[in-house]
């Protein structure tokens, strides 16, 4: 959607380091810069992922039974698989016996899109599916990307009109080319684990809990500190500083890109207020410190250990806690309106060039994202779709997840997709949500950085790897 690369702002005076509060005026740029690490990081990213899909050799070639195998390479949660999800690949694979499907899935949806990047630019190791998350989306329809993939409003019979306006226009390159299908929107909730509240003397009921901190995120973080004064032992009011950054910043109309598009992180308002409550929370100690989607697999213990009250709770999120609590904690975990209505994530699936049998595989990504699919999802994962009668179906509205009990999932999740207004998106969203998170709040979180130093490292970290 953004052609231009962007200014980082024209402020330079004294620096304080990291964002001061919206209305203190704009923050200096960055000064100076790093040896440059941007190509390391990508290769070595791609060293840690290229065998997690097809290799160029092999990618849909049919086998001796005469079947096409079709690739898929997904992050996180999407609830397709035949294992937790809604089982769609098996359904697709009755329905045309010459296709077998096959997902390769990883946690840390960073290194997915650095190593997909790397292998775009060799058109080579690529799967015949590859999803895309929104804050990689205005990247992939860019200058650099764009002309990478199959265009699908002409390829696969999808209905581009099934779909919300704003999820077409965010998949469409500038010269009208649609290059992703979307799969879900992420508008946000809060999910809290009500054993532990009862625990720590809180209110159980979802609608005394939305309550606690009904219209400000500060409220969220003073609910914190309330929790914590009771707090169960071992336990953190919310799983991660990150986590609450990222809830926040989805609230706010300007986030990481100004009006225009254009990346201006370091003027944002919403990034300001994000960050600024990010360290108060750090800092007072109400987090678990964890990182999320983690490698290792902290964060997902987390869960099944029940080391946490809370979760910022996009509706993917709902499929991710069932997951990983497992069925020990099933009926434990609640859902309550957020503090602000926002939308955190969201993804499409999108056909590279470079694939073997690209018109199968847009077929079946147009399948997969067909309303009758996405309200399949939804009924076991909890993704909230991004097809219109879909979204405001009786099956949609009236929606419960058997794993979180009689809680009203549909009715909180769609009532919050109605007021979702999607902020302008970067190029670079991905990247900078990436460096602020890990990088800077992460820091605060689990080596106790000062915020100003930890800031300052965020902004030379996104001057040295960015290239705009």
């Amino acid at each position: 959607m953004r052609a231009s690369s962007t200014s980082r702002g024209t402020s330079r005076g004294s620096s304080s380091g990291r964002p001061r509060p919206a209305g203190d005026g704009p923050l200096p740029r960055p000064r100076g810069r790093r040896p440059a690490l941007a190509a390391t990081a990508v290769l070595a990213a791609g060293a840690v992922l290229l065998a997690g899909c097809s290799s160029d050799g092999d990618s849909g070639r049919a086998g001796g039974d005469g079947k096409i195998t079709l690739r898929i390479g997904t992050f996180g949660s999407f609830g397709y698989d035949d294992k937790n999800g809604a089982k769609l690949y098996a359904e697709y694979e009755k329905l045309n016996p010459h296709i077998k499907i096959e997902e390769s899935n990883v946690a840390d949806g960073q290194k997915y899109w650095d190593t997909l990047k790397l292998r775009l630019s060799r058109n080579s190791g690529l799967a015949d599916i590859q999803a895309i998350e929104v804050g990689y989306i205005a990247e992939a329809i860019g200058p650099t990307l764009g002309n990478k993939w199959v265009d699908l409003s002409k390829t696969g019979g999808a209905k581009t009109s099934a779909f919300l306006d704003w999820k077409v226009k965010q998949a469409t390159t500038a010269d009208g080319r649609l290059i992703g299908l979307g799969t879900d929107i992420g508008p946000m909730a809060v999910c809290y684990n009500k054993d532990l509240f009862a625990k720590a003397k809180l209110p159980t009921d979802r609608t005394q809990v939305a309550e606690l901190w009904a219209g400000d995120w500060a409220k969220f973080v003073a609910t914190g500190r309330t929790y914590r004064k009771n707090a169960p032992a071992g336990t953190a009011f919310h799983d991660s500083a990150s986590g609450l950054f990222n809830a926040v910043l989805s609230s706010q109309p300007l986030q990481y890109a100004d009006a225009a598009g254009e990346l201006d992180y370091e003027n944002s308002p919403g990034v300001k207020k994000a960050w600024g409550l990010a360290v108060e929370a750090a800092e007072a100690g109400i987090t678990a410190k964890l990182r999320q989607f983690d490698e290792k697999g902290t964060w997902n213990a987390g869960f099944k250990n029940s080391r946490f009250a809370t979760v910022a709770c996009p509706s993917w999120m709902t499929g991710i806690i069932k997951d990983q609590a497992g069925p020990a904690n099933k009926g434990k975990w609640d859902i309550a309106a957020p503090p602000v209505a926002g939308n955190w994530g969201g993804s499409f699936l999108a056909v590279p060039k470079a694939g073997k049998h690209a018109e199968e595989a847009a077929k079946l990504a147009a399948w997969l994202t067909a309303p009758e699919q996405h309200a399949k999802v939804f009924a076991v994962n909890g993704n909230i779709p991004s097809t219109k009668d879909t979204l405001a179906s009786a099956a949609v509205q009236n929606a419960t997840i058997p794993y979180f009990g009689d809680t009203p999932v549909g009715r909180i999740y769609s009532e919050a997709a109605s007021a979702i207004t999607p902020a302008p998106v970067s190029r670079y969203d991905g990247q900078v949500k990436t460096f602020i998170t890990d990088n800077g709040i992460l820091d605060i979180e689990q080596r106790g950085t000062d915020p100003d130093t930890a800031w300052e490292n965020v902004r030379k970290l996104i001057d040295d790897k960015i290239d705009q």
